[in-house]
């Protein structure tokens, strides 16, 4: 179905992409940072699984009415702000990885698993993103290409966690470290609250499209 070459240049491009700073990957190192190494996985983990919904998505079409439906994007758009928002509000409130009550915190490594899933499929700019991306991949003469694009997608996510992996890994060592600073620790969850709503104003804010 693919060449060589053509599987090359798309896991390195898909690389490249990957390591570009951008939300997804200043929420895996905040997470990493504040809470260590299981959560910032986690996250990238959710992150890249979100990536088959927007496979998905460009496959049957919807990131198209995304890209023509002024009022469809909005909506995706600033309903992603607000969940962002609304998990950083409770990151930054919370103080314990499980309350009293015994339900699971917003901040347990299982909670960070769905909100990233959550966040990254309510985030139009992925879906057209790849609507873009993936079909530049797609060549006509190598078979259907719904399935080369879900191929494609499934390398994507592939080249993406291992990005997000050794990231993870890295400000999850680097957070181990910080932590032993008691004034640090009391501090942690406030950081990670404020960077997830600043990323859901960011995402909030008027652009041209």
């Amino acid at each position: 179905m693919f060449d060589t070459t053509q599987i090359i240049m798309f896991f390195s491009a898909s690389v490249i992409l990957a390591v570009t700073p951008g939300p997804d990957i200043l929420y895996v190192l905040t997470r990493g940072i504040t809470q260590g190494r299981k959560a910032a996985l986690f996250a990238a983990l959710g992150f890249n699984i979100g990536v088959i919904a927007h496979t998905l998505f460009a496959v049957v079409g919807l990131s198209a009415i995304l890209r023509t439906s002024a009022l469809a994007y909005q909506c995706v758009k600033y309903a992603g702000a607000a969940y962002l928002i609304y998990i950083g509000i409770q990151t930054w409130r919370s103080r314990k990885q499980v309350s009293v009550e015994g339900k699971t915190d917003i901040t347990s490594p299982k909670a960070i698993f769905k909100q990233t899933i959550i966040a990254n499929i309510l985030n139009p700019k992925v879906a057209l993103f790849f609507l873009a991306f993936l079909p530049q991949f797609v060549n006509a003469q190598n078979g259907s290409p719904e399935i080369q694009m879900i191929v494609l997608g499934a390398l994507f996510m592939a080249a993406g966690f291992s990005v997000f992996s050794m990231v993870a890994l890295f400000s999850g060592h680097i957070g181990d470290k910080l932590r032993r600073n008691p004034r640090f620790e009391s501090r942690m969850k406030a950081v990670a609250g404020s960077v997830l709503v600043a990323l859901g104003l960011s995402l909030a804010l008027p652009e041209n499209r």
